[in-house]
């Protein structure tokens, strides 16, 4: 009999006899027992499935129970709510489906169990840095799966914007590459089905929210993927998108009912001004347009406000938590959906995750209006959003400007300082996700005029001062595009990731002097991170910079570290006796990235354009 079930559970669509009506969708396609919330609602798609009555049978129906079936204007969607009791054990029971009190149709449904410790899981934080690779560009590990029949979309490499095949086994084969380099999370740019025309490779068109896009493998081989960065010790962030999926999402050709999407008479588009959800003084005209306006015409905007939607995708996210035993989640476009459904989103999230995190990208310029999105902001409106960390765009913004600019009174290094002064603004600065830049901007060493230099002091500023920070791929290649050449172009393809790449820049022998230069500075300063517990979570003391010169610390019962930055083109010579007040209790130190011993640290020397980074001593 349990040869039976297995192979029935398997068969596509899951009914058991093939005269019965077709149940083409029941999404989730599966689910867990031992849930704090013990409710579950089916999305169930077949062509008139309204008309019939849904009971559920089986050994394992003790326990389970419909609460509710909901019908909607389109005849061919059913939304089922079931009630799983907490005595119900893991297994298999029938979904049946009758007309005339004669069952007609039966759809297997699947309860797993809950690997142990999943409620308790510990999410990304501030001990981490995170690796955001987009996978098409990283590495091709399967050549096999660059044509997909019937898919879309093709591989041709020589097209800035088409895809060019990464895939998940790409990623997989460089896990130790990442380990030895430093970092411990990987967010990977979405993985999700995105069968579009073009466009396709950078995932976020999503066309079917339950599977793996096959350019770049299966469920399988994601799972396989967590299994093998969590044997190195490593994390994973999934990212997800609440606002949009593709124009080529299965349900588009049948919609459940008119109000599925956000809706207009013609083509609408966002008007991108995020702080408008915050603006105590805004009009209706521009925040309905923000939230309800379409990101673009190939990705419909999604209506979290109806009830159906907003179970969807809740549910979808608490699936690939359980099932790919995720670590976090970035959440894509986190303000453009309504707050009061990412509110809700959160709070179930964190009733079945305490320990988790999620970070969102609120791309916005100013701290107070990025601190409104996080997790216990005093908000004059009352608004909790529930979402732990957020993206911090403002640092980004002032890491631009911070090492181009001429020194003045509000310029040049200043800068940075200013944006942490700003930190009353948030419940959490340490839980803010930090980056100099990312798969949607400029690569920063292209913004800095392809100085090195540059490069290394942001590098060295988002990996000692607070916050979680994040790196973009390529970054320790000194991979460049030049300024404004389009997202194509800024996320592209690592040398060497690719059967017949000249070069292979995951090993030092295929990589420059420059590059191997800038490979190990990454390298010592990310391995000195990972063990350092001041860099991670102790606490920062800056002084207001003076001539371009900038210091700071970090420190805790552990260590202390000190780090100064000298943004003038000269050598510097520093008298640190206004640093007194830190300084004092040290006699020495060790800078990190020159492996230097400094014995007096009443006198420091440091080159222009550059960062000591010093591990002190008593």
């Amino acid at each position: 009999m349990k040869r039976l079930i297995f192979f029935l559970l398997f068969l596509t669509p899951a009914c058991m006899f093939a005269d019965q009506p077709a149940i083409e969708r029941v999404e989730p396609p599966f689910w867990w027992t031992g849930f704090r919330n013990p409710a579950l609602q089916l999305m169930i798609y077949g062509k008139d499935i309204a008309s019939k009555e849904i009971s559920v049978a089986g050994s394992q129906q003790e326990g389970v129970v419909v609460t509710a079936v909901h019908k909607v204007s389109n005849p061919n969607y059913l939304f089922v709510d079931l009630k799983i009791g907490a005595s119900v054990k893991p297994g298999v029971f029938s979904l049946n489906f009758s007309a005339n009190k004669k069952v007609v149709a039966s759809y297997l449904y699947e309860l797993k169990a809950r690997k142990k410790g999943s409620a308790q899981r510990k999410g990304f934080n501030n001990s981490d840095a995170i690796y955001l690779i987009m996978p098409d560009r990283f590495a091709n590990g399967d050549t096999a799966n660059d044509y997909i029949a019937g898919m879309k979309e093709k591989v041709d490499r020589s097209k800035p914007d088409s895809r060019h095949g990464g895939d998940i086994k790409g990623i997989a084969n460089h896990l130790d590459y990442l380990k030895e380099l430093g970092v411990t999370a990987l967010w990977m740019t979405p993985l999700l089905e995105n069968d579009q025309p073009k466009y396709s490779y950078h995932g976020y068109s999503c066309t079917d929210y339950y599977k793996v896009d096959p350019r770049f493998g299966t469920n399988a081989d994601y799972l396989k993927l967590s299994d093998a960065l969590h044997q190195r010790g490593m994390k994973l962030i999934a990212d997800q998108v609440f606002n949009h999926c593709g124009s080529e999402h299965w349900w588009m050709k049948d919609l459940p009912s008119a109000d599925w999407l956000n809706q207009w008479p013609e083509f609408t588009r966002s008007t991108y001004r995020a702080g408008s959800v915050s603006d105590p003084y805004v009009a209706t005209i521009d925040s309905n347009q923000f939230s309800r306006g379409w990101f673009d015409k190939t990705m419909p905007d999604l209506n979290q406000r109806n009830p159906y939607m907003k179970n969807y995708l809740i549910q979808n996210s608490i699936w690939w938590v359980e099932y790919a035993g995720l670590d976090g989640i970035r959440q894509d476009t986190y303000s453009y959906p309504f707050k009061d459904m990412m509110q809700e989103w959160g709070k179930r999230m964190l009733e079945e995750y305490p320990d988790f995190n999620i970070v969102g990208e609120c791309w916005m310029d100013y701290p107070a209006t990025v601190a409104y999105w996080q997790k216990d902001s005093k908000n004059l409106d009352g608004f909790n959003s529930n979402l732990p960390s957020v993206m911090d765009f403002p640092l980004h913004d002032a890491l631009i400007k911070a090492f181009i600019e001429k020194e003045g009174w509000n310029t040049g290094i200043l800068r940075l300082y200013e944006i942490l002064s700003q930190d009353f603004s948030y419940p959490a600065p340490g839980n803010l996700v930090t980056f100099a830049d990312n798969h949607d901007v400029n690569r920063f060493l292209d913004t800095q005029n392809d100085d090195i230099r540059k490069l290394k002091m942001a590098m060295a500023f988002i990996l000692t001062t607070r916050g979680i920070p994040q790196i973009f791929y390529g970054t320790e290649l000194l991979l460049t595009t030049g300024v404004d050449k389009g997202h194509g172009t800024i996320r592209r393809d690592v040398p060497g990731g690719w059967p017949g790449d000249k070069r292979n820049a995951f090993f030092s022998a295929g990589r420059t002097v420059a590059e191997n230069d800038m490979y190990n500075f990454m390298h010592k300063l990310l391995n000195y991170r990972r063990s350092n517990t001041a860099l991670q979570t102790g606490k920062l003391v800056h002084f207001i910079p003076v001539d371009g010169i900038y210091a700071y610390f970090r420190y805790n019962s552990s260590g202390s570290v000190m780090v100064v930055m000298n943004n003038n083109e000269e050598l510097k010579a520093i008298d640190t006796g206004r640093y007194r007040e830190v300084l004092e209790k040290f006699k020495s130190g060790r800078e990190i990235i020159s492996s230097t011993d400094i014995k007096d640290l009443s006198k420091l020397t440091i080159p222009g354009k550059s960062v000591l980074i010093i591990d002190l001593k008593k």
